[in-house]
């Protein structure tokens, strides 16, 4: 089995070419026994020699003039393949990957993601949803570049960077009791009937605390359990029960009536990253996310007032 590499081509051609390994080692910029080691190995590997070699003089063997074409041809296509490889390095696409945890937070990235489309027409997002902790992995793997986050769930190894203030509100249906409400206290809403839970770590620490607070004192049969979040809002959808949720404008589902709770605080959201990974494309992403998130934070407190 044939182990050939372009070190051992090169030297092979240098030395066919000047028929003298001084002046092949000077054009390769190598010693000369560097040249004479890889042109050894290559003889090893080829079982033949493709050298006479005196002290006076080199020339090529009949293997040795055999062999030059073929040397000439992998030489030829080595070089190819390094430009074929060079131009698709620098053609290919700009790759955001970006990690979220449901189809909420996934619904909050279109408009950063249009408007980078348009600024970088070769731009390939790579979206990634998961509820559960693989998703730091994917971060320091590389596998995504930016991760939204709450700030209390952040990654500790990542920088956090807020983007806007989430508060908690009530989601129900238009249909549903509550709905006509402009805000709410806990204590209103331990009184409204079935609520969903979610389990962590769908929902961030703080949130899971204010949910405790209002399910308290509640029988099983006004306790919706939920696995995900989309399980959760589906229940409020059809009217079956509320969900205390983090609100996201940009977000909002029709048929849903989003009422504050501001007893409340609201939760810092944002996107967590590696500093070393992030480059000019997903800076520019985040920049892009914070404003269109902002908008619709100053958007939906001009509504409240």
């Amino acid at each position: 089995m044939f182990c050939l590499n372009t070190t051992q081509l090169e030297c092979f051609a240098a030395v066919a070419n000047f028929l003298n390994f001084s002046r092949a080692a000077e054009a390769l910029r190598i010693t000369q026994p560097a040249v004479s080691h890889q042109i050894n190995t290559l003889e090893d590997e080829l079982e033949v020699k493709l050298f006479y070699r005196t002290s006076k003089s080199v020339r090529l063997t009949r293997a040795g003039y055999l062999f030059l074409q073929y040397a000439d041809d992998m030489l030829k296509l080595a070089g190819a393949s390094k430009a074929r490889l060079r131009e698709c390095r620098d053609t290919q696409p700009t790759r955001v990957g970006v990690g979220c945890r449901n189809f909420i937070e996934l619904r909050l990235l279109a408009p950063a993601l249009a408007q980078l489309g348009r600024e970088e027409p070769q731009l390939l997002p790579v979206l990634r949803m998961s509820p559960f902790d693989s998703l730091e992995n994917l971060l320091e793997e590389g596998d995504v570049q930016l991760l939204l986050a709450y700030q209390e769930i952040s990654p500790k190894k990542a920088v956090y960077r807020e983007l806007c203030q989430r508060p908690v509100v009530c989601v129900c249906a238009e249909s549903h009791p509550l709905a006509g409400q402009e805000k709410l206290t806990a204590a209103a809403l331990r009184e409204a009937g079935p609520m969903t839970l979610c389990r962590p770590p769908i929902l961030p620490p703080s949130l899971m605390a204010a949910q405790s607070q209002v399910a308290a004192n509640r029988g099983p049969e006004e306790l919706l359990f939920c696995d995900s979040l989309e399980i959760a809002y589906t229940m409020a959808e059809a009217g079956l029960a509320f969900s205390l949720m983090a609100d996201a404008p940009r977000a909002h589902l029709p048929g849903l009536r989003y009422i504050p709770v501001p007893e409340f605080p609201a939760l810092s959201f944002g996107a967590a990253y590696l500093p070393k990974r992030l480059h000019q494309a997903h800076r520019r992403f985040l920049a892009l996310l914070g404003e269109s998130l902002g908008r619709q934070e100053e958007t939906a407190q001009a509504g409240r007032a």
